[in-house]
């Protein structure tokens, strides 16, 4: 039995993605950790036993991702924008529009009707609205990551989260905290300040119905709900939104190989 495998490691996560005539075998996601090699390994084994094959099933393999030039037994290495791409529009062929956030980097892209881009645009620059933001405003406030999302929702004053820097927003956080703000006004003011930024961003490539909703911070429900409103648009989310990009450089391995790549 022989497959494709599409591996996308990003700065907090690592994904590999295993698929045979259009079918995902199986999928894995781990922590990058300190080191892109051995992610890129632990995950390829892993989604392998998945799989039920070996090394020697693999024809060929598309590397994705930030760390992706780390990724030593890749084919080929291609952006992540176009793999997020591919895999939206596999998942969700209706799409247009695509708003990925991940652990440290979010991006926006604009899709024509044939699931080309046609406009994209990238902040890997500042952690804001990322999933290392929420992780750090979590740690400050002494909840587990995956409250933030319910309690934004519980929220019936938010608090005014005026700044964008992961830093100066801390800084926010703790003098709102000693005026005796709840932790859900907290939240979800954290979660407010995050999708004005993303919006922002999102704007500039002019999203439309269908938007899908990728990344890890796409499990987020407050974050989905605060997105919706700064831009006036439903958002559908994949029933795994991490391995979108895994998926559509699995999708372009397998074009690799029928054209002989």
């Amino acid at each position: 039995m022989g497959f494709v495998v599409g591996v996308d490691v990003g700065a907090a996560t690592a994904k590999a993605l295993a698929m045979n005539d259009g079918q995902v075998l199986g999928y894995f996601i781990m922590s990058t950790g300190p080191s892109v090699a051995k992610a890129s390994h632990t995950v390829l084994e892993e989604v392998l036993t998945k799989a039920g094959g070996s090394r020697s099933d693999i024809e060929y393999v598309v590397a994705t991702g930030w760390g992706r030039d780390g990724v030593s037994f890749a084919n080929k290495k291609v952006s992540e924008i176009i793999c997020h791409a591919k895999g939206a529009f596999f998942l969700i062929p209706e799409a247009k529009s695509i708003i990925d956030i991940g652990g440290q980097d979010s991006k926006a892209i604009s899709l024509d009707e044939n699931g080309n881009i046609f406009s994209f645009v990238m902040n890997d620059k500042c952690a804001a609205g990322t999933g290392r933001f929420f992780e750090v405003m979590a740690k400050v406030l002494e909840i587990e990551l995956t409250e933030i999302g319910d309690m934004a929702l519980k929220s019936k004053d938010p608090c005014e989260i005026s700044s964008t820097c992961t830093v100066f927003a801390e800084t926010e956080v703790v003098a709102h905290r000693a005026t005796g703000r709840s932790v859900e006004d907290l939240i979800a003011g954290i979660v407010r300040a995050s999708a004005r930024r993303v919006a922002v961003m999102a704007r500039q490539v002019n999203p439309r119905p269908v938007l899908v909703f990728s990344g890890g911070v796409a499990k987020n429900i407050g974050v989905k709900k605060a997105l919706e409103r700064e831009l006036g648009l439903e958002m559908v989310i994949p029933d795994e939104p991490q391995i979108v990009g895994a998926l559509g450089a699995a999708i372009l391995a397998k074009a690799e190989l029928a054209k002989g790549g």
